[in-house]
């Protein structure tokens, strides 16, 4: 595999990073964490004049024709600052769904909004029951003449509390566990039966409770064929993990360097703690593991796209579990480098530790898939 970037690549790279570098410090992250939305919408329009947001989607949808390598590219970057923004949920997960699964007239309605930045999207999947079973569904969506009526809860949908439109997953048949019987639905966060309740989770971020009470919407708002849309989801989803990973390599990448930063300028007992050797041993641990994650991101960067289900599935959890295992050691001990100041909101680390957790969580942590790959192989 080629993992060496094109100039284009390249120029993505440079030019995220010196708009991050210099809009995006820890301080002005905090500030845009305190906005109602719980991130910037002025960072969220330089995205759209960058492309960024239009990055995945095809020429002829009105994007601009990046794959895989440009999402982990733009997830690497918003890794290393935290960004707040709802681009996973927006562009990653419902763009995804759009892309693969949409009718050219609800691509053509809704992915040049998207890519523009006037339109925001959240995934309403997970469910209390459901944990990561993705086809887990009790939400149920009944046929009317005129279209559908979906009743349920959703949990933990991203950004689902800024998000304009949802997109919903819901049984059209079956039983609650059945592969078959689901469907995917747009629905308006404003529809009459809708509510939603935000809040903020441990890394920052927001996310929003859902409920469906008897919400009608046309029939043009179903994505795809009715009670078919798992291995859509299951595929989508093999790429939003994909680029959690490229995030989470960000996240330690920058947790190692504010670590080593801080070995050279604290002092004890007259002398610089980077001196002690037994310290210097732990920050090359640190580095180690973040290589290792780096090299398994680029691998799920490069798989995600691979037809062959199995295939796909059995690479992305092998990064999913190298994530896990590199994330939870370079957090715990940056944390540790840092003493008890690490665990205060002040310092940074503990920041980048709290996401690392999270991505670990979502989508299945590192022992589920663990599991995943040892089914495959027996």
């Amino acid at each position: 595999m080629d993992f060496d970037l094109s100039e284009d690549q390249r120029l993505l790279k440079d030019s995220l990073t010196r708009l991050l570098n210099d809009r995006y410090d820890f301080e002005r992250r905090k500030t845009y964490m305190s906005h109602p939305q719980g991130w910037s919408s002025e960072q969220w329009g330089r995205y759209a004049q960058m492309g960024l947001l239009a990055l995945p989607f095809a020429e002829s949808d009105g994007g601009l024709g990046g794959g895989a390598v440009e999402t982990l590219i733009v997830m690497e970057a918003f890794g290393r600052v935290l960004a707040l923004e709802p681009f996973l949920s927006t562009v990653v997960l419902c763009g995804g769904l759009l892309r693969l699964g949409g009718s050219p007239h609800q691509r053509t309605r809704l992915i040049p909004a998207l890519a523009e930045g006037r339109l925001l999207l959240a995934f309403a999947q997970a469910e209390k029951q459901s944990r990561y079973d993705l086809g887990d569904v009790s939400t149920t969506a009944l046929r009317k003449r005129d279209g559908w009526v979906l009743r349920g809860e959703k949990r933990y949908v991203l950004h689902g509390n800024s998000a304009d439109q949802l997109i919903v997953s819901a049984r059209v048949d079956g039983d609650r566990r059945d592969r078959t019987g689901i469907g995917l639905f747009i629905v308006d966060s404003g529809s009459p039966g809708l509510s939603r309740r935000g809040y903020r989770v441990q890394d920052g971020l927001r996310a929003a409770e859902i409920t469906l009470n008897d919400v009608h919407i046309g029939a043009d708002a179903l994505i795809g064929e009715p009670g078919q849309a798992l291995p859509l989801v299951e595929r989508v989803v093999d790429s939003a993990i994909a680029a959690l990973c490229a995030e989470a390599v960000g996240a330690m990448d920058r947790a190692h360097q504010i670590t080593i930063d801080y070995l050279k300028t604290r002092k004890q007992f007259g002398t610089l703690i980077g001196s002690f050797q037994a310290l210097q041993h732990r920050a090359v641990d640190m580095l180690v593991k973040v290589e290792e994650a780096r090299s398994m991101a680029m691998y799920a960067a490069m798989m995600c796209e691979d037809p062959d289900p199995s295939e796909r599935r059995r690479a992305i959890s092998a990064a999913k579990v190298q994530i896990g295992q590199s994330g939870k050691f370079v957090g715990e001990q940056a944390i540790q480098l840092h003493g008890g100041i690490g665990m205060t909101d002040e310092c940074q680390v503990g920041h980048y530790y709290r996401r690392l957790t999270m991505i670990d969580l979502l989508f299945g942590d590192m022992n589920y898939h663990l599991g995943v790959l040892a089914r495959s192989d027996s």
